[in-house]
């Protein structure tokens, strides 16, 4: 009797165990849609320009989160690698308890925003965003348990992210101290007008790079001697600034207004100023990162992995040209002209508040394209709709170097650089993009 009772109890309790335990979970295509990725950079983006970030800034804001995510699925894919220890400072981040049902989109999509959140002034904006696509997530049938570790392990990744970007040495470059204009030295960078904003982002080398050796490791060519003679090489170049404004035609304006991403533009109307805010020049290639994954049908890793390569990109690209920039210190066209030729003369795009010397649109394009081509092939022809919401029509290109090309020179055409910025920062640009693409190894 005791037997048969112990043993009709064992049978019980197996079939228990049987029925209570969770049957597992296989990721569906319509939860691991990269859609949501794409939305979560778009929404990303426009807190960004709601709350006005540098544009060194703003790369750091895109490439975190970007890594967090790409390491979410580097750890749940045997087809890609993690970015630890190929990324300075980066440490191994947690694995996944492989015991527990995880949707490793959903987890992306939590480290991706979690960090993202952590990074911006509007928090509430990224949290309401959440809610949105998380509503979206739950009525394709994601039971609550699978939810709640998804999030869970999205939260350990992005707290092991965050922890290293705390020691990139971004928080203490707030309390470093402003850029010494030199007002007696006619070549050196001076506030421009409308805002005659301070030197934005002085110290911008001394955060840690992930990829390069160092802030001055690709060191350019420096800029043509400052001279006001009319027979020195800096006038001809000067001249050819004045005269590319002076004689711009509708598409050489269009290519200015194209790739101005100038996050904060002062508008003067008399005594009355109000400000337009767009995004940055690195919010644009990531755009770019966005129309490249859909138009080849990226899966979510492929996804991932260009965001992560793009943002990176862009980062370093941004440590190496501020590096030169404030090493150089040149004053800007709008300043020599306005004070020595034509005090009525305006560029097309309004002069952004640093030093001229190298193009940051040159460098972060070229690091940016060779990044996306690395992903995506040489001659991948697409449409770039980035600035149809600002009001601009599309263009189409051949490759991201076409792109990149257009984007450099886009910075004569508006008159806030130098033909040497330009050419010199396209080659700066590409020295970074040959590096990460030679270092990293994502798949």
């Amino acid at each position: 009797m005791i037997n048969t009772r112990f043993y009709l109890i064992t049978v019980f309790s197996f079939f228990l165990l049987i029925s209570c335990k969770e049957e597992k979970y296989v990721e569906s295509k319509s939860v691991a849609n990269p859609e949501f990725v794409h939305r979560s950079f778009t929404n990303l983006t426009s807190v960004m320009v709601h709350d006005i970030f540098s544009p060194p800034v703003a790369s750091r804001i895109y490439a975190y989160p970007a890594i967090a995510a790409y390491e979410v699925i580097a750890n749940s894919d045997k087809n890609y690698q993690s970015l630890a220890g190929q990324l300075r400072g980066l440490e191994a981040s947690p694995l996944p308890d492989t015991t527990k049902n995880i949707s490793y989109a959903i987890a992306a999509l939590e480290a991706l925003n979690t960090v993202g959140k952590a990074l911006i002034f509007s928090e509430a904006r990224v949290d309401d965003f959440k809610k949105e696509i998380y509503e979206e997530i739950k009525n394709e049938g994601i039971s609550k348990k699978v939810m709640d570790n998804s999030i869970t392990y999205g939260q350990a990744v992005a707290s092991h992210i965050l922890d290293w970007a705390d020691k990139d040495n971004y928080k203490q470059s707030r309390t470093f101290p402003q850029f010494s204009i030199s007002y007696k030295d006619s070549s050196r960078w001076k506030p421009t007008p409308p805002a005659y904003m301070a030197a934005i982002e002085p110290h911008w080398k001394t955060i840690r790079p992930f990829v390069i050796d160092s802030a001055n490791q690709f060191v350019p060519l420096p800029p043509t001697d400052y001279s006001i003679d009319k027979n020195s090489k800096f006038y001809e170049e000067l001249m050819e600034v004045y005269n590319e404004v002076k004689d711009a035609d509708e598409e050489t304006k269009e290519i200015a207004a194209f790739w101005d991403c100038n996050p904060f533009v002062m508008n003067v109307t008399g005594h009355v100023m109000h400000a337009t805010k767009k995004i940055t020049p690195g919010g644009h290639w990531i755009g770019i990162t966005g129309i490249a994954c859909e138009q080849t049908n990226s899966d979510l890793a492929k996804t991932l992995q260009a965001y992560a390569m793009c943002s990176i990109a862009v980062f370093d690209g941004f440590i190496s040209c501020w590096d030169e920039k404030y090493r150089s210190n040149l004053t800007r066209p709008e300043t020599v002209i306005n004070e020595h030729f034509d005090q009525d003369w305006i560029p097309l795009l309004q002069t952004p508040p640093f030093p001229e010397h190298t193009s940051g649109h040159s460098v972060i394009s070229r690091a940016a394209a060779t990044a996306l081509t690395s992903v995506f092939g040489d001659n991948f022809a697409y449409t770039d709709d980035v600035e149809l919401e600002y009001g601009l029509p599309v263009r189409k290109f051949t490759s991201f170097y076409h792109a990149s090309e257009e984007a450099a020179i886009s910075r004569l055409y508006g008159g806030i650089h130098y033909r040497p910025a330009i050419d010199y920062g396209v080659d700066q640009g590409q020295q970074v993009g040959d590096l990460i693409v030679s270092r990293l190894k994502l798949n």
